[in-house]
């Protein structure tokens, strides 16, 4: 992984229809949950537990991004 990249973990990423990002089993999927990514530029990095490879979306195909706030509990 990119050393220069800010990661944020147990993040949802929900695509916009028609992309898709390999899940853990390498199936196409359109929302991912628990996955690490980075952003940089008009792309988004997107690390998956179980799968070797980070996978790059560039911003048109990104519908919505989560990941918890650094030091704030949800309740």
């Amino acid at each position: 992984m990119n050393g220069r990249l800010t990661w944020h973990e147990d993040a949802t990423v929900e695509l916009t229809p028609g992309y898709t990002l390999l899940d853990a089993d390498g199936a196409p999927a359109a929302r991912l949950t628990a996955v690490r990514i980075a952003l940089e530029g008009g792309f988004v990095h997107v690390a998956v537990p179980g799968v070797n490879d980070v996978q790059v979306l560039s911003a048109p195909g990104i519908h919505r991004l989560s990941y918890p706030h650094p030091g704030h509990e949800l309740s």
